[in-house]
């Protein structure tokens, strides 16, 4: 049996976390898969994570003299494709809107410092294997790019959800073993601001995001 990759994936650990997988389909109700369009949501995936694994096996930037800087390129990378305002937007949910600009912008630089730590964290420990791609399902201005990380004998299902902003795909969540990033944070989030304020979430924050900087 292949051991879940569920349990690999960094969590912020307050309260019970959401429960039983998210079905990678539920957001928009996609009946048929597409197969990947040249310039389209899989080939800017394809480009950023060809970009991360590029950095990850740069054997000069593994010698620990150049431990920051990989850092550094990793997530210059990741924020270059992901939208974390979209991300920070719906992983809050209603209260979103009714925040002053300030707390906004506050509250989107700590939850990308959380997700871009974790996700550095965790791509960092890619050994290189490979990544397949398995198809793309598109609706309108949105699309979800499922691949597969393949990991010595361990598979990890890993969709990406993407909206088109302009001219470019930007990533607004990342769907883990059918886990969603975003549906498990806001579930999080809402259950702290049930009993507590919001510049009591943002303290939370800030603490944790400060763990994560930690080396």
């Amino acid at each position: 049996m292949k051991r879940s990759a569920v349990t690999q994936v960094q969590r912020w650990n307050w309260g019970k976390l959401a429960s039983g997988a998210i079905c990678a389909l539920a957001l928009f109700g996609w009946v048929s898969a597409q197969p990947a369009v040249a310039g389209g949501p899989t080939e800017a995936m394809k480009m950023t994570i060809d970009e991360v694994l590029g950095i990850i096996q740069d054997k000069e930037l593994k010698q620990a003299p150049r431990a920051e800087e990989r850092r550094k390129r990793l997530e210059q990378v990741v924020e270059n494709r992901f939208d974390y305002q979209e991300m920070s937007r719906r992983a809050l949910g209603a209260p979103w809107s009714t925040l002053e600009d300030k707390d906004k912008q506050e509250f989107v630089a700590l939850f990308r410092t959380l997700l871009a730590n974790s996700y550095a964290d965790k791509v960092e420990t890619y050994s290189g294997e490979g990544v397949q791609y398995l198809n793309e399902r598109t609706e309108k201005d949105y699309a979800e790019v499922r691949t597969k990380m393949l990991t010595g004998k361990t598979e990890i299902p890993l969709d990406y959800r993407l909206f088109n902003k302009g001219v470019e795909w930007r990533v607004y969540d990342v769907v883990v073993d059918g886990v969603s990033l975003v549906s498990n944070y806001r579930g999080q989030f809402s259950k702290i601001l049930r009993s507590s304020t919001f510049p009591d979430l943002l303290e939370q924050l800030r603490k944790k995001s400060d763990k994560t900087k930690a080396p």
